[in-house]
């Protein structure tokens, strides 16, 4: 039997829910994991006594389901494992190749005697009749890659070596990046090729049959532009006056969709603009972050480290796992690289940096900071090592340690 490494962050905010006739609905990137969380959950069931009988997993992606296209089919499948009137546990992965799959999950859910799982690797599955029918009835859980720790643990599960020097080894989880496949593969070239495998099945399963996708060739445009670009500020109109620098003919509507494609296909992650004075959301202008590095470094011949951006990059993914809202604060000309907001009380402002060296890399980094008038908790994150760990109030962190530690906002 495959062993299967465990997940703990997102299995913590399933488990409640274990029982529970709500619609459980997993999302993420392709091959972040999702499978391998419903697999660790039925796990977990039978570990609990839960029979083999009362617990129904149907693959989609699976050959042995490549007949099933419609919603009857998905039921009469369903129905052939339904014996007996015992509560079931009922797990579908890849649920949105079901077009029109929403009525059939529901009327199972009113049914009352069944525990519903679902995952899916696009927006689209939580856009349409599921969210109008179930409002209330279900929870989303959304899956990233591996974050930095669940990388370095994966490996170990996996009894692969790891550096003795962490951050050596954080250099490297850069590059690799964080689907778990990945860490199957010893060779850089590999890995390479296994993520670039992943882009593919993105772009054959969620992207290519897009009825909005006109031009393959101008969508190609705009996706490397984008993910080429993560972590600067970006509109449709920088794109727009990019791509007519090069003599391309495109509307300003078309790159709006194209953005909301990458978007759903969870290749990219937008990042709102939010003006710390008026208190509002600044229209236009994002920043955009990859669901995983390593979809940078396999679509470019570029292998150096950009440490601005990618440092942002790592700890975006990271607070995301961690239930963080997260916006980009503006004051005035100043940028305050994260507003990261959690519950109710829970306010951060956040500045990332390789170093703070010099003292000309200190006084930018700070500047934003003694422009916020709110007193919440202030945090710059470095990569170097910290000799002050408390400036004026401001927590300096070792980013690598912080997540490594598996460490929270406090």
């Amino acid at each position: 039997m495959e062993k299967l490494y465990k997940r703990e962050d997102y299995l913590n905010k399933i488990r409640g829910f274990y029982d529970d006739t709500m619609i459980k609905v997993i999302t993420g990137i392709r091959r972040c994991g999702k499978s391998y969380l419903l697999k660790t959950v039925i796990e977990e069931l039978q570990d609990r006594g839960i029979k083999e009988k009362d617990i129904i997993y149907i693959e989609l992606d699976k050959k042995e389901y490549k007949d099933v296209k419609t919603p009857k089919d998905l039921e009469n499948i369903i129905d052939t494992f339904i014996t007996d009137q015992d509560f079931k546990y009922l797990f579908i992965d890849e649920i949105e190749n079901i077009h029109g799959f929403e009525s059939v999950i529901n009327a199972y859910r009113e049914v009352g005697n069944i525990s519903i799982f679902l995952t899916g690797s696009n927006s689209y599955l939580l856009s349409g009749e599921l969210v109008t029918k179930l409002t209330g009835r279900y929870i989303e859980i959304e899956m990233m890659p591996l974050n930095f720790y669940e990388y370095v643990d994966m490996k170990r599960f996996l009894g692969k070596d790891v550096h003795t020097n962490i951050y050596l080894e954080f250099e490297e989880f850069i590059r690799n990046g964080g689907f778990p496949g990945s860490l199957y593969y010893d060779n850089y070239e590999d890995k390479v090729l296994y993520t670039k495998n992943v882009i593919s099945q993105i772009f054959d399963k969620d992207i290519k049959n897009h009825r909005k996708i006109k031009d393959k060739e101008l969508f190609e445009v705009v996706q490397n532009f984008i993910i080429n670009n993560f972590g600067s500020i970006i509109s449709v109109g920088s794109i727009y006056t990019y791509l007519t620098g090069q003599k391309i003919n495109v509307d300003r509507r078309t790159i709006k969709t194209y953005i909301d494609i990458l978007e759903n296909a969870k290749i990219i992650y937008s990042c709102d603009l939010f003006d710390i004075k008026s208190k509002k959301v600044l229209d236009g202008e994002k920043k955009y972050y990859l669901a995983d590095l390593s979809i940078y470094y396999a679509m470019n011949t570029d292998n150096r480290i950009h440490y601005g951006p990618v440092l942002e990059n790592v700890l975006y993914s990271y607070l995301k796992t961690k239930g963080y809202s997260l916006s980009v604060g503006k004051i005035g000309s100043l940028e305050c690289d994260f507003i990261a907001r959690r519950g109710v009380d829970e306010y951060f402002y956040i500045q990332v940096s390789k170093n703070i060296d010099d003292d000309k890399t200190a006084e930018r980094e700070y500047k934003p900071f003694y422009q916020i008038k709110e007193m919440y908790p202030r945090y710059l994150f470095v990569a170097d090592f910290v000799l002050q760990k408390n400036v004026d109030g401001i927590k300096n962190v070792n980013i690598v340690d912080f997540i490594y530690e598996k460490k929270d906002l406090t």
